[in-house]
């Protein structure tokens, strides 16, 4: 039952505040339990953090203060100031892209009751002069069949905030924070921060919209094989037919050239069990074209294709004699480098040559 008597109100939030801290802590860390489950669950993995916190206390009575105290006095209205603090249970989910932001609102809201939605990137879209913070809040509570369970029970008093952001929004949110003058300035400082809250919102829409130009260029990569199996062919007729003065490192340069996208179509072609993350590749496609800048597809495939049973003799071979064993990135060096030693000599540590070297003289004597 609430009152209009603010300093009785203080006490009575500040008693129930110091009475509950350990339940609350509890209610946050189970919250946040049941969210990252809820998320991993519906295969939602473009999520950079979440985390929470349970709102200072004397922050709490700051911010009712300053919201809601003149207008509910002046309206004669009773209060609580427990009722107004929606957030002193907050978590927060920052995912990648913008478009998680909905999809991860959608699975929350199956899984607990809304009680009530602050859109603030619809906010700001809707109106066309506006620029700022853009992110989705949402005031929750465990829906009844939660309330049921015997390890949610102790917690469903609690309702709690959920705030829904990209990394971007998260970004902005902190320096928005820190710009103490935004309202009452001159226009020419006004139109400055505009400026920068647009070209904010402009890199969270190239973020997606590079992860949406790499899956087509994956899916793309899918479907190119017989290509690179043609430019694979024209690279054995040119490897051939080369005469000794010819330059080893002038490959045809009609061919696309080898990529990210299609070393990893290559790869999975000779090694299709095996999980290539992206940032190896990323990392070994620099390195083999750090060593030859005009490597084609087709030219990279003739390698595997030429010397991977060689290699997969010795890599029988090297594990049979001691406890190291080969992975697709090491085979495809020994591949690289068994198709040109001067090329490649780098792809492999001294001792890894020695080693390789001594097995061929050995396997063909």
């Amino acid at each position: 039952m609430g009152s209009l008597d603010f300093d009785a109100e203080k006490t009575a939030f500040r008693d129930f505040y110091d009475s509950n801290r350990d339940g609350l802590q509890g209610a946050l860390g189970s919250f946040k339990t049941l969210i990252e489950a809820l998320l991993l669950s519906k295969s939602i993995s473009a999520i950079s953090s979440i985390d929470g916190r349970i709102k200072d206390r004397e922050e709490c009575i700051s911010k009712f203060t300053r919201k809601y105290r003149t207008m509910l006095e002046s309206n004669g209205t009773p209060y609580t100031i427990l009722e107004k603090i929606t957030d002193l249970i907050g978590l927060r989910v920052v995912c990648l892209y913008e478009d998680d932001v909905e999809r991860v609102k959608d699975v929350i809201s199956e899984e607990f009751n809304v009680l009530d939605v602050t859109d603030k990137i619809s906010q700001v879209e809707s109106t066309e002069d506006s620029f700022g913070y853009k992110g989705l809040h949402l005031d929750l509570r465990l829906n009844e069949a939660r309330e049921k369970m015997a390890e949610y029970r102790v917690y469903a008093i609690h309702p709690f905030e959920l705030q829904i952001r990209t990394v971007v929004q998260d970004s902005w949110s902190i320096i928005d924070h820190k710009i103490k003058y935004k309202r009452s300035i001159p226009n020419s400082l006004k139109r400055r921060i505009n400026t920068l809250a647009a070209l904010f919102e402009l890199a969270d829409r190239e973020f997606r919209a590079i992860r949406e130009a790499t899956e087509t260029e994956l899916e793309r990569a899918e479907k190119t094989y017989p290509e690179i199996e043609d430019e694979t062919e024209a690279a054995a007729d040119y490897d051939e037919g080369r005469s000794e003065d010819q330059n080893d490192n002038q490959p045809s340069r009609r061919y696309a050239p080898l990529d990210a996208f299609n070393f990893l179509r290559i790869a999975k072609h000779f090694f299709p069990e095996f999980v290539f993350e992206p940032h190896k590749v990323d990392g070994f496609t620099q390195e083999i074209v750090s060593l030859e800048p005009n490597i084609s597809r087709g030219k990279f495939n003739f390698y595997m294709r030429e010397k991977i049973s060689d290699i997969k003799r010795y890599q029988a071979h090297f594990e049979a004699t001691g406890d190291y064993t080969m992975n697709p990135f090491t085979i495809i060096r020994h591949c690289l480098y068994a198709g040109d030693q001067q090329l490649f000599a780098h792809m492999l540590t001294e001792t890894a040559r020695e080693r390789f070297d001594t097995w061929l003289q050995k396997s063909h004597s």
